[in-house]
């Protein structure tokens, strides 16, 4: 034992930020020092292809701040590289733990962990409480007037609407003095490297976007070629670098339109708690019957951006280069895999798992499953996107397409794998054959 000083912990997972954090609001009025905690999960990192991972990356550079806000402080921020379960266990033989403090997290994956937590901490006498942050209202705060959740957007943001006109964005500020922190420094900070990944430089977007690109976001969020026409702000709403009270504070004023956006997010958080078996198989069970072609040389051309048709081929480049790909090209890309090459949205969902710097499991799995027509509030299967006109609609000046694909219009770029009217035909007597028990 290296303290044995009384102390609350606030583990820190999709919630990295100082400011307006609830976990980390209640642990400082618990009485006790507060050390700050963050567990590297190797049950999460083992599965990472990809060493150079921005994600990683961005957490660790993040937590490399916390750090030094906590140094400022006269404290630290206590980080470890292991299983929750071994972590912990860690925790409790170095600090004589009165409460652990967090914040809720509603995958599968991280319910179950929790669970394990809570029970481990539990045999140790310690409270483990949790509570609402990364949402402004929860799985169960939103439901029809049966009691039952909704599957469909539209009713499930009218009542999320209401419900915030009776609760208005509240935040849990309070100021991080020495006096609440405990005194200690010089504690655990493994590398990246020693963790068995490296360094990935990249541009991380601002933390707060302008006014501006919220006001005008009705306007611009359709147009690739707009650097300043979305708000660029999936990856701090994963990791919780940004909070989304404050956010959807400020979209209430600036943008309805916007604000719409987070309540889609929330929405898919629902369907994913509420009905967990759609991380593995569509919610319209019916789907599943779909003899999808899936060629994998088809979808090698497609994961590389060569498929000869340029919108899809732009986006699928801006995704391997940047870790991003703007939401409109994002609805043409998958409409492409699933329609025009009739390749199971899974194989999709999983690629941008591996690639979104934004990859949230509950927001992927949705929009994948909304673009095969076969999720809980989906786009009809017989919408098949032409890629071209969509091209054509936005982004007439072809602007974003030379950025990404600049042969476009040499003999080196290839011509499109599949012609549209012939995909559609195709996909739509495949999707009629399974849809009708034949």
């Amino acid at each position: 034992m290296t303290n044995t000083n009384p102390i609350s912990v606030c583990w820190l997972r999709r919630d990295l930020r100082l400011f307006d954090n609830h976990a980390l609001h209640q642990a400082l009025q618990s009485g006790n020092p507060v050390l700050c905690v963050f567990i590297f999960d190797k049950h999460i990192l083992s599965k990472l292809e990809e060493k150079a991972d921005r994600r990683v990356f961005f957490i660790h550079e993040t937590l490399k701040q916390i750090k030094s806000a906590l140094n400022a402080l006269g404290s630290d921020l206590w980080v470890e590289y292991d299983t929750p379960e071994k972590a912990w266990e860690t925790l409790t033989n170095h600090f004589v733990i009165k409460n652990v403090y967090t914040n809720r997290d509603y995958e599968p994956y991280a319910r179950q962990r929790d669970e394990g937590i809570s029970a481990f901490l539990a045999s140790q006498n310690i409270p483990f409480q949790t509570f609402k942050d990364q949402v402004v209202f929860e799985p169960g705060e939103v439901l029809k007037d049966d009691g039952k959740p909704y599957t469909i957007y539209t009713p499930f943001s009218k009542k999320w609407l209401e419900k915030k006109r009776d609760n208005s964005f509240y935040s849990f500020e309070t100021p991080l003095t020495s006096d609440r922190l405990l005194s200690v420094s010089g504690l655990n900070f493994p590398l990246l490297e020693a963790m068995g990944f490296a360094p990935a430089g990249f541009s991380v977007p601002a933390l707060t976007p302008e006014d501006s690109i919220l006001a005008h976001y009705e306007q611009t969020r359709n147009f690739p070629a707009l650097e300043k026409g979305t708000s660029h702000l999936g990856l701090h709403l994963r990791f919780g670098t940004v909070s989304i009270r404050q956010l959807a504070g400020r979209a209430e004023s600036l943008s309805p339109v916007f604000l719409k956006e987070l309540i889609w997010r929330e929405f898919f958080m629902h369907i994913l708690y509420h009905f967990p078996q759609v991380e593995k198989q569509a919610f319209r069970k019916e789907y599943d019957a779909v003899a999808w072609r899936n060629d994998p040389e088809e979808f090698q051309k497609w994961c590389e951006g060569k498929t000869g048709y340029p919108m899809v081929d732009a986006g699928m480049r801006e995704l391997n280069a940047t870790g991003f790909m703007h939401n409109r090209v994002r609805m043409v890309v998958a409409s492409f895999l699933t329609k025009h090459l009739l390749i199971d949205w899974r194989w999709g969902e999983r690629y941008f798992a591996q690639k979104l710097l934004d990859f949230d499991l509950s927001a992927n799995n949705g929009n994948w499953q909304w673009a095969a027509g076969c999720g809980c509030d989906a786009a009809p299967y017989f919408r098949v996107f032409n890629p071209q006109t969509q091209a054509e609609k936005f982004d007439p000046r072809g602007e974003y397409i030379r950025k990404w694909v600049p042969e476009v219009q040499s003999f080196d770029y290839p011509k499109p794998m599949v012609e549209h009217k012939t995909a559609r035909e195709r996909v739509l007597a495949a999707y009629k054959k399974a849809l009708n028990g034949v």
